[in-house]
């Protein structure tokens, strides 16, 4: 393992959101897998050696009960009422490894408790997606001074609402976390008319301290307010593209504990860029989201 990936302490995180299974439809096919893109942070973060609690809803049928045990299976705390039905998401598999969606969730989760997070995370559905949504927002506006949070909207337009009422939804969030990572397509459904650069300087204009913005093949390019990079994806034979973004935003988490948010310079976010590419494209390489251990990542350094 390289200096810039040696382990970091091990920091309590709170991840909020949507459990999803992917049914994952390839060549007339179908597989499933558990996913979700809080869940798939948490499980990333998990294999990264964080204690991690995952405030979720999770049904009691096979499904969640497969959901619940894999999840455990990577040291995953779940918080989650036991009722209805698992959360579901038909994922069409495009010629280039890309995922098309079609979804069948509901989201009123237990009512979130801090207990001893150092981080909290937010995003995807959850974050969008009433009732849960406001239970999301009252948590995000109670944090303690001290927790550090990070919020990926993951976009889903087919679900979560119209253009403009999801915008302001997202700014609310937004201005009460530090770290906003978004993709490429999600930055311009949220800000079609807005260049890149001037989208960053509204980011931080609501008071974010680091920003990322996934590219695909293109890499990552994070920015703070003194310093921004471009970092190159990791080269990888794709097998698909679930959960890559989720495993970025697993290791942003866990690159950020070890640098100083007050002042992330460009080294600062060069080894975590780095570190982001390097987790998702071991995710890209394998079906379903399946983020490596850190001891597999050690091993292969």
């Amino acid at each position: 393992m390289s200096d810039d990936i040696t382990p970091v302490a091990a920091t309590d995180v709170l991840v909020v959101g949507e459990t999803i299974i992917d049914i994952v439809e390839r060549d007339g096919i179908r597989t499933e897998y558990v996913g979700g893109s809080p869940a798939n942070v948490a499980l990333a973060l998990g294999r990264l050696g964080h204690p991690v609690r995952l405030v979720t809803h999770i049904g009691g049928d096979d499904r969640g009960r497969r959901a619940r045990a894999h999840l455990a299976a990577s040291n995953v705390d779940v918080i989650s009422s036991v009722s209805g039905r698992t959360p579901t998401a038909l994922a069409h598999i495009q010629a280039d490894g890309s995922a098309h969606y079609t979804f069948d969730i509901a989201w009123d989760p237990v009512t979130p408790e801090l207990e001893v997070a150092a981080h909290v995370h937010i995003g995807s559905i959850a974050a969008f997606l009433s009732p849960g949504a406001e239970k999301v927002s009252q948590l995000l506006g109670s944090l303690p001074g001290g927790v550090t949070s990070s919020f990926d909207p993951n976009i889903r337009p087919t679900i979560i609402g119209a253009q403009r009422d999801v915008l302001e939804q997202f700014e609310a969030l937004a201005s009460g976390t530090d770290v906003v990572k978004l993709s490429d397509e999600d930055a311009q459904w949220l800000y079609p008319t807005v260049p890149s650069a001037q989208m960053v300087d509204r980011l931080f204009d609501l008071g974010i301290r680091l920003a990322v913005v996934t590219r695909g093949d293109d890499g990552l390019f994070l920015a703070s307010r003194d310093a921004a990079v471009d970092v190159p994806a990791a080269r990888v034979t794709v097998a698909d593209t679930i959960g890559s973004g989720d495993s970025a935003m697993g290791a942003i988490i866990d690159g950020v504990q070890r640098e100083n948010l007050e002042n992330l310079s460009t080294g600062a976010l060069r080894r975590i860029g780095t570190w982001a590419a390097t987790v998702a494209g071991v995710t890209t390489s394998r079906p379903g989201a399946d983020p490596p251990w850190l001891e597999e990542l050690a091993s292969s350094s």
